[in-house]
């Protein structure tokens, strides 16, 4: 059975062990790298979580933590949605658009009128989910990658009711 979690500052050991799985696991759909967070002390961890106007989801199967989310207030009538990743044995069930629709609530119930993401290209799977929960490429450029070259793919979605 899936479960959606939201999580506070004092699950910062959850959301590490979360996190540290998503980067080893896809490095290329992540910006930060494993070795930017592995070493972090628990103070970091809790404040990623304590960003105000913040929220953060975790996904739990049969208790197991296998996915997460976050929801991020950004200027005006717009949220971000970051650090989406659902744990291989875990896909195919549904999980990940469960943790958008968690964010996107969030965002609703927070003003929010749209929800933008950016995403790496060439992560066709993650491109894909976001397509499927009525994300389409916005006009704006992403930020350009480390190497110089390729940018980032902004997506947005309008909310329903705002």
């Amino acid at each position: 059975m899936v479960t959606l979690r939201v999580l506070t500052t004092d699950d910062w050991p959850l959301w590490r062990t979360l996190r540290l799985a998503a980067l080893a696991d896809a490095p290329d759909a992540f910006k930060p790298r494993l070795a930017d967070w592995h070493s972090g002390e628990r103070e970091r961890w809790r404040a990623r979580l304590g960003i105000p106007g913040a929220h953060h989801v975790a996904a739990l199967l049969d208790g197991r933590a296998v996915g997460m989310a976050s929801g991020l207030p950004g200027e005006g009538g717009t949220r971000e949605l970051r650090s989406v990743w659902v744990g291989s044995e875990a896909r195919g069930r549904g999980i990940g658009s469960r943790l958008i629709a968690a964010v996107e609530t969030w965002a609703l119930e927070s003003g929010g009128a749209v929800l933008k993401l950016t995403v790496l290209p060439g992560n066709e799977p993650a491109i894909a989910l976001y397509r499927r929960n009525g994300f389409s490429t916005a006009d704006e450029l992403g930020g350009v990658r480390p190497e110089g070259i390729t940018r980032e793919h902004v997506m947005v979605k309008a909310l329903r009711g705002a």
